[in-house]
């Protein structure tokens, strides 16, 4: 049981890094010192790729953290 969930965790890993590096900076070079081309809107926008980008980061981020706790608890033992 311990193995499916280390190897599960290692596999959530790789996806939760793989999708923070697939976020764009928020301040990319002399535009966004300047706030020029921020692509946020009047509602705090972003497009709706980032918006599900984000929710799909958090989700598995969340994923990662209860199952390092479940790995840490050991309830199976």
């Amino acid at each position: 049981m311990e193995t499916i969930f280390s190897v599960l965790e290692v596999a959530i890993a790789v996806i939760v890094i793989f999708l923070v590096l697939m976020h764009s900076g928020k301040d990319s070079g002399l535009s966004g010192a300047f706030g020029v081309g921020s692509g946020a809107g009047p509602l705090g926008g972003g497009s709706m790729v980032e918006r599900n980008l984000n929710r799909w980061t958090i989700f598995f981020a969340v994923l990662f953290f209860l199952n390092a706790v479940l790995l840490l608890k050991r309830p199976w033992a």
